[in-house]
């Protein structure tokens, strides 16, 4: 089984526009994510995907692995399907160009899903957390998500699933962490399947998969990212790297 890293990386991040490129204890954030992807030893390969010329030249300078996407692209599972079309992989587990400490604690119990897959049920792999604050379970910017008996993923919403109708039974919440593994035809087959309604409704792109009949398994983790999406994100980051 042949498993390699595919990070994607936009220039024009709305909230923090060239992100990635900002520095980050003497590298560029996508650089710092890049090399922290190929320690975690989990991968065959590591590719960064960008459609930015400044970020494809700074991580050919780093030695990297770097593909220029074709087209525009409006998630994330697009531009990494468009790279993978050609390269030989089994499973492809894409990682976020703004999470610079890789919890590899989490992407080893992705893997470990599709090795534990004898009859190849599972499409893809992905991640909840559980939020216990009524604030962020109400935040429809937190993803949630509901799962059966199983950990497969029923549904995804901005809204509060489940609906807590009668307060003495004991429910939990989970937010999904944006961080997928897939099999190459799982994503190939998103690709090549236009933006579903549901999706569309909810602008969640896990949504377009199980629309399509995909299987998604939830794996469970109590590790919060340390992502960069705000400048104050990069200060807490650069504090964060000097005491690792």
């Amino acid at each position: 089984m042949k498993v390699i890293a595919m990070i994607p990386a936009r220039y024009s991040a709305s909230r923090f526009p060239g992100k990635l490129m900002k520095d980050l204890g003497g590298k560029p954030v996508i650089v710092r994510t890049y090399e922290a992807t190929l320690k975690t030893n989990l991968f065959d390969d590591v590719y960064v995907v960008t459609d930015s010329d400044i970020i494809f030249e700074t991580i050919q300078k780093a030695g990297g692995n770097v593909i220029m996407s074709i087209k525009e692209h409006e998630c994330g599972s697009d531009r990494i399907a468009e790279a993978v079309q050609n390269i030989d992989a089994d499973i492809v587990i894409n990682v976020q160009g703004d999470e610079p400490f890789i919890d590899t604690v989490s992407l080893t119990k992705l893997v470990a899903v599709f090795k534990a897959d004898e009859k190849k049920e599972i499409d893809l792999a992905s991640l909840k957390v559980q939020i216990t604050n009524q604030e962020d379970i109400e935040n429809p910017n937190n993803v949630k998500v509901i799962t059966d008996v199983n950990n497969l993923a029923i549904y995804f919403s901005r809204s509060v699933i489940p609906y807590h109708r009668d307060k003495e039974i004991a429910v939990k919440y989970y937010k999904h962490k944006g961080v997928y593994a897939f099999r190459k035809q799982a994503l190939l087959d998103f690709y090549t399947t236009p933006i579903t309604p549901l999706e569309a409704a909810e602008k969640i792109e896990a949504i377009r998969y199980q629309e399509i009949g995909k299987k998604i398994k939830m794996v469970e983790t109590d590790v919060e990212a340390v992502g960069i999406d705000t400048p104050k994100d990069l200060e807490k980051a650069i504090q964060y790297l000097k005491n690792v």
